[in-house]
């Protein structure tokens, strides 16, 4: 079993943010993850088979507008996730993506907002895994949003409708 659990987060914006800390942030989730399953994908499946999970975030699927370069590279790596677990499921490798929102690391610490125990993920996690899961939710957080992407950007940024003409234009489908 693999598990990348790459960690960084710089709070780069993609606008405005330094262009060496937007890379930073897809070097180590998005290039990192890579070779890390280029590097332990020959083993598993020389063993086997096995298991790969990569920690991932609700902000793989959301973005709260802030920290942009991170929610960027998380989505990537959610996109890596879905094209690795279709190229390595015939190689008897299943992988995983967990998405979880604030967990309580060093990474959280100046964060004031609800936090889960990291062990409690932990164990979320590996109970995902044995359950043969491709999708594993660790919180009430990334179930919502999860089950929100089914409504497109108007359920998951209706502040983007606040306008009456940007939403007549929406309900007519020319937005």
């Amino acid at each position: 079993m693999l598990i990348n659990n790459a960690g960084s987060s710089t709070g780069a914006s993609l606008l405005e943010g330094d262009l060496d800390n937007i890379h930073l942030e897809f070097d180590t989730h998005v290039f990192g993850t890579l070779s890390m399953v280029r590097a332990f994908a020959p083993i598993i499946e020389r063993n086997s088979g096995g298991s790969i999970l990569n920690i991932l975030s609700v902000l793989s699927w959301f973005s709260i507008g802030g920290a942009g370069a991170y929610t960027a590279a998380k989505s990537a790596e959610w996109g890596l996730t879905n094209v690795l677990r279709l190229n390595l499921a015939a190689r008897n490798i299943r992988v995983a993506g967990l998405h979880v929102g604030y967990m309580d690391t060093d990474m959280t610490a100046k964060i004031s907002a609800p936090k889960a125990n990291p062990a409690d993920i932990a164990k979320i996690a590996i109970d995902g895994i044995e359950a043969d899961s491709y999708e594993i939710l660790a919180d009430d957080l990334s179930r919502k949003v999860q089950k929100d992407l089914a409504g497109g950007v108007a359920v998951l940024y209706p502040e983007l409708f606040q306008d009456t003409t940007k939403k007549e234009l929406h309900q007519n489908g020319d937005l």
